[in-house]
């Protein structure tokens, strides 16, 4: 299975993944995957691992929005989904959505 469709149904299921991605382990819960200008993304809402920016008390500062194609290593995990309560707000990662999370 691509790295695309484990996303996607991790985001159908409300499961978490772990990944590397611009030189840092990442424990994500994916919220939308599809594509903005041609190119697979997906938005993110991260609760643990590393970032360049690090991770912010402020749970609404979490989010990220990861190109596909530079994830390395994913894999599910058994954490528990998370998001922050700004979950609802309008995104700008993906144009065109394929699949996103059903609250």
């Amino acid at each position: 299975m691509s790295t695309y469709e484990i996303i996607k149904q991790a985001i159908l299921n409300k499961l978490c993944v772990t990944f590397d991605y611009d030189g840092h382990k990442r424990k994500m819960s994916p919220h939308v995957i599809g594509t903005k200008n041609s190119r697979s993304q997906a938005l993110f809402y991260q609760y643990g691992g590393g970032s360049n920016r690090g991770l912010s008390y402020d749970q609404t500062k979490n989010w990220r929005c990861i190109f596909i194609d530079e994830i390395k290593n994913l894999s599910i995990n058994n954490d528990r989904f998370q998001s922050a309560y700004n979950h609802s707000r309008p995104q700008s990662c993906v144009d065109e959505v394929d699949v996103e999370i059903g609250f």
